[in-house]
């Protein structure tokens, strides 16, 4: 769709974007992105523009925000070592324009321009995506096989799995007893990833957290409450 960089006075650099799925003008203020605005079609970027002005206030409010939490996160680069599992990041700089990401024997491999720093917001974006479809490789060749070891052994049968890039919840279960996992798991020691997927076998049984749920849920982990507790310390998505 098509876009617009404008520098808005006492903000700065705001991307504009085209939407044909806007119905509004829309401001977002995402990390490592900064601001940004869906412009529904037929809205002049002049228009959108005397808006955002008229918002400087709020954006500005959440521009701090967001610096205040991009402090706590994680700053990927070429001295970092980041690994997952089974993949470990390579990053550096090449003669290019654009930023790629490629998996490949057990590497994330990160190349961006030589203009960029790699804590840039573009570069720092791409390798959580990278790390993320990493993630994912790792997930769909893991969990599958160990829901079924557990199901099978504890005797509980679920009707469907999907393996989603969750990061608000772990896993969840449905009422019609179908379990979603989010690929995030992997990021987790072996005994927590398999105290998540007990925990959503046993709402297949209970689907609530009654005391009946964690009676269920402590004879199959052997020390359920403790476990909660250690997976309450680590952060879903990434940062």
């Amino acid at each position: 769709m098509p876009e617009k960089i404008i520098d808005i006075d006492g903000v700065g650099n705001v991307l504009f974007r085209q939407s044909n799925k806007a119905r509004y003008l829309n401001i977002s203020i995402k990390p490592f992105v900064g601001a940004r605005v869906s412009v529904p079609m037929g809205m002049s970027y002049l228009k959108a523009e005397l808006i955002v002005n008229d918002r400087k206030a709020w954006i500005n409010q959440h521009l701090k925000k967001m610096k205040e939490f991009e402090k706590q996160q994680t700053l990927f680069d070429e001295n970092s070592g980041y690994c997952t599992k089974h993949h470990r990041l390579i990053l550096r700089k090449g003669d290019r324009k654009n930023i790629s990401v490629r998996i490949s024997k057990g590497k994330i491999n990160v190349v961006y321009p030589n203009e960029l720093n790699s804590s840039s917001n573009e570069v720092q974006t791409i390798i959580r995506k990278g790390i993320e479809r990493a993630l994912k490789i790792e997930a769909k060749q893991y969990l599958p096989d160990k829901i079924n070891i557990l199901a099978a052994k504890f005797g509980i049968r679920y009707s469907k799995l999907s393996l989603k890039n969750i990061k608000s919840r772990w896993g969840s279960c449905s009422r019609k007893n179908s379990i979603n996992l989010s690929i995030h798991l992997m990021r987790l020691p072996d005994h927590l990833i398999d105290y998540v997927i007990l925990h959503e076998l046993a709402h297949i049984v209970h689907h609530n957290h009654s005391a009946n749920f964690w009676k269920i849920l402590e004879d199959i982990t052997g020390g359920a409450k403790k476990l909660d507790k250690e997976l309450r310390r680590h952060r879903i998505a990434i940062y």
